[in-house]
């Protein structure tokens, strides 16, 4: 009892009283004042909170956009450079020697092309990601991006199919290097337009995703 008498009692001289914590004041409309409601602690986070984590969310998915386009677009090159390396090799005499067909100077100069596409298009992602800098608007680069991408997977898809049924009927009656040179230039082409479609996917979601559409 006295110990807790003691704890109770009022200070005694020479000891500090702890101040009574402060209130905030507010005025009523008829002038009288009343304390002021505690602020919240958590109140200024709940909404700052969502949208920094949709920012950040945001800027990831754009960051794995870039880097998966990129990667795409250095597979289309590299099979490009297969297929026309291995195409404009494939001369072998009489008529075994490619430039006799039209459909595979088609195929040689398709392959040319979506090579000089996706080289160029490696070289603007690398000075775009290392400068900020785009040589196309930045509202418009996607678009451009998405066009080039389907339109080159649109010829490479022709010119194999262009290419294919005369291999298919030369492989009929003899099978040989100049065939199988021949098939496997087709098959790269092939791959070539499987890695540009994929790009070509990504573009339209990032067009599909930009506020003026």
């Amino acid at each position: 009892m006295s110990a807790a008498a003691t704890d109770t009692s009022e200070p005694g001289p020479g000891e500090l009283v702890p101040a009574p914590p402060s209130v905030e004041l507010e005025k009523t409309s008829s002038g009288a004042q009343i304390p002021a409601p505690a602020a919240r602690t958590d109140g200024g986070g709940r909404s700052s909170a969502p949208r920094s984590r949709s920012v950040l969310r945001k800027s990831r998915t754009d960051s794995f956009l870039e880097r998966g386009a990129l990667l795409l677009r250095a597979l289309a090159c590299l099979f490009s450079l297969i297929a026309l390396a291995v195409l404009a090799s494939n001369k072998h005499g009489d008529w075994q020697d490619f430039d006799r067909y039209q459909e595979y100077r088609y195929l040689l100069a398709i392959a040319v092309l979506a090579f000089i596409y996706s080289m160029a298009q490696i070289l603007r992602q690398v000075n775009r990601s290392r400068t900020g800098k785009d040589f196309v608007a930045a509202q418009y680069s996607w678009i451009v991006d998405f066009a080039g991408d389907q339109v080159m997977a649109y010829l490479l898809m022709s010119a194999s199919s262009a290419a294919i049924p005369i291999t298919n009927h030369m492989r009929e009656a003899v099978i040989n290097m100049f065939t199988d040179a021949s098939a496997a230039s087709i098959s790269m082409a092939f791959l070539a337009f499987v890695a540009l479609a994929l790009s070509a996917l990504i573009s339209g979601f990032k067009v599909s995703k930009q506020n003026y559409i």
